[in-house]
């Protein structure tokens, strides 16, 4: 018999050592078409097609030799197995980077491709080009965990490449660990990720040339198709179009755009001293109640321990009417009332003796309505029963922190309406107003804002969209949840999770199956263990090595993490501990994987030190400039910011937006 068999292992599984596999192909007896078959066989057993013993036209494939024969193959021994069942259990996923994809690409593989392979494997999402997935229909399952802190030096990886001749977005091979050097050590850090993975795949986060965007939105959002946008367009006209309710911040939004957060909703911000928030109360008995809606407006001027509230104007939606509208006396002296911009004199607030603490407490009445609240002109208002009211105005965020204030309601105009060029950028209410509403404001030069004015406008942007749909004055691709994407998959939803630390059923797990918030790494390893039977898509975050190297920020927009607090710089003993359990974790998550798990590990970013600093200090440079200070004022008191500033924060951004991924297949 000539024959050219060609031997291997199973690709991406390694079943037993004894297994192989050959490849044969052979000619139909009656149609002469040539079939491909796939013959495996351990030592005892013989090979076998899925058509058992008889005879077949084998064509040869030795060079020179050009006739096809017939041989005979004896029918199988009962120990054969002819179900079609045991050829898919030999086959195995894997995944092979495209390095040609790749290397024509500009920047590394982006957070949101991450998330369309995730997409891909469990929801039926496109196809990534970057990536080759073989056998990725027989993936059961999808478990992802951000781990931010592993760098190019813990997993002894050559940096990035920097030179032009090199691309930088390649897939860097991971040198095998020193079994001569214990855990933790500079070249065998992390030994799970050498074993485990072959290669580690540079990855962008989102973001500008100034700002790092958040990962964990990039991840857990992606666009809405146009068939989707059209149905849910469809489903919108269809309902209420006067419900503003439709246009509440979710609490993704909310902490995505730096708003104070109540504790009850998120465990994202600490209040500090002066700080009050709306109180909690449950849903309304009768849902067709209608919450009341104030549009809100402050102005601020500038202290000696910067600006402050001045001028707060609040006006009911329904009634049009002004509800309250007063001026504020600060605590700390005056250095500029910002005249320009307030429309505020010294004249205006010499009489004033109302402070910040006065305006919370009327405010809190009115947000949390009673009986006999004097300050609600709405109807609905009237009753024990009303709702917590609405809060919108524009980029309201910064309204909120003039006032010190927690709300869990808002709707806010600078989201409501797209900039013609997108997020992130956020219209003005000026544009915004003069766009969609065909009227001018903040026209009056020197004499500054009037809030009443900004709040009117903010209340007729909202009728325009109510008037109009939902659709109206947008520009972009809509945004959606993966949850909701899962959920939409053929062949039935897909149960997801979120472990996390705080409340991730508030945040960003809010649409996932099931949500686990966690306080430590431990938790979150136990969260994974106790979910990964039952799910077919696991996130979880591990948190205690970034923790150990400095990397928490505290800032009311960030990611929550496991401390509160700025952590002190790590001993590098204490580094070396968190390493040891970072690896310790790794292995029991993967450990405890069912066979055909897709396995998938990603930093998401470097080190933001640097470059959080730098932001800080250009902040407070343009604030000075805003508040009216000349360059050389500020200078003097060591506030300065020059185009090399400018340049080095590029720098600093565009290095704390790298990452790595490591892609795997549990077998």
């Amino acid at each position: 018999m000539c024959v050219h068999f060609q031997f291997g292992r199973p690709r991406g599984l390694i079943l037993a050592s004894t297994v192989s596999f050959l490849s044969i192909v052979f000619a139909d007896w009656y149609s002469g078409r040539s079939m491909y078959y796939p013959l495996y066989f351990s030592p005892g057993f013989y090979p076998q097609t899925l058509r058992g013993g008889g005879p077949i036209l084998l064509p040869c494939n030795v060079q020179g030799c050009s006739k096809p024969r017939v041989v005979c193959l004896p029918p199988a021994p009962s120990f054969f197995y002819h179900d079609p069942s045991f050829y898919y259990q030999m086959a195995n996923p894997r995944f092979m980077y495209s390095n040609h994809e790749i290397a024509r690409r500009n920047h590394a593989i982006g957070i949101e491709e991450v998330r369309d392979l995730v997409l891909h494997l469990i929801a039926d999402g496109p196809t990534p080009n970057w990536l080759r997935v073989e056998n990725g229909n027989l993936i059961q399952r999808v478990v992802v965990l951000m781990v931010p802190g592993l760098t190019n030096d813990l997993l002894a990886i050559p940096p990035i490449p920097t030179s032009a001749t090199t691309n930088p977005n390649l897939p860097l091979s991971i040198p095998l660990p020193n079994p001569l050097l214990s855990v933790g050590t500079s070249a065998a850090a992390i030994p799970f990720i050498a074993t485990t993975f072959s290669h580690a795949c540079p990855t962008r986060a989102p973001g500008d040339q100034n700002r790092m965007h958040s990962v964990l939105s990039s991840f857990f959002s992606c666009p809405v198709s146009a068939e989707e946008r059209k149905r849910r367009m469809k489903v919108k006209s269809e309902k209420s179009k006067s419900d503003p309710t439709q246009y509440l911040l979710t609490i993704e939004q909310m902490m995505e755009n730096d708003y104070p957060i109540p504790s009850y909703m998120a465990d994202v911000f600490q209040k500090p001293d002066g700080w009050v928030e709306t109180p909690e109360q449950p849903p309304p008995a009768n849902p067709s109640v209608r919450r009341p809606i104030y549009a809100i407006d402050c102005e601020m001027c500038l202290t000696e321990d910067g600006k402050e509230l001045t001028r707060v104007c609040l006006i009911d939606f329904y009634s049009g009417h002004v509800v309250f509208d007063q001026l504020v006396k600060p605590s700390k002296p005056i250095v500029d009332y910002l005249t320009r911009f307030s429309g505020i004199t010294e004249q205006h607030l010499a009489p004033i003796t109302t402070t910040l603490a006065d305006v919370q407490a009327r405010l809190l009445a009115l947000l949390s309505p009673l009986p006999s609240n004097p300050f609600s002109t709405s109807g609905s208002s009237a009753s024990a029963s009303s709702p917590t009211p609405i809060l919108m105005g524009h980029s309201l965020e910064s309204d909120l922190k003039a006032l010190k204030l927690c709300h869990p309601y808002c709707i806010d105009t600078a989201l409501m309406y797209h900039h013609p060029r997108g997020r992130p950028l956020k219209p003005g209410l000026a544009w915004l107003t003069k766009k969609w509403c065909g009227r001018e404001i903040q026209a009056r030069g020197e004499g500054g804002h009037d809030p009443e004015e900004d709040a009117r406008a903010c209340l007729d942007l909202l009728r325009r969209k109510l008037e109009e749909g939902p659709g109206f004055g947008e520009y972009k691709t809509d945004l959606e949840s993966i949850f909701e994407r899962m959920g939409r998959a053929r062949g039935g939803s897909r149960r997801s999770v979120v472990v996390d630390f705080g409340d991730p059923g508030r945040m960003h797990g809010s649409k996932a199956t099931t949500s686990v918030g966690c306080k430590s790494d431990e938790e979150v390893v136990e969260g994974v263990l106790g979910a990964v039977g039952s799910h077919q898509f696991v996130f979880g975050r591990l948190m205690g090595l970034a923790d150990s190297l400095g990397w928490v920020t505290q800032k009311a927009n960030q990611d929550p993490t496991s401390l509160t607090v700025l952590p002190s710089p790590a001993t590098p003993e204490q580094i070396t501990a968190s390493l040891e359990s970072l690896n310790s974790h790794l292995t029991r998550i993967h450990a405890s994987l069912p066979s055909r798990t897709a396995f998938i590990v990603f930093s998401g970013h470097s080190d933001p030190r640097k470059m959080t600093a730098l932001n800080s200090r250009k902040q407070q440079f343009e604030n000075g400039l805003r508040s009216g200070k000349k360059p050389e004022q500020l200078v003097e008191e060591g506030l300065k910011w020059s185009a090399a500033d400018g340049r080095d924060l590029e720098g600093e951004v565009e290095l704390a937006r790298r990452g790595l991924a490591f892609l795997g297949i549990k077998s």
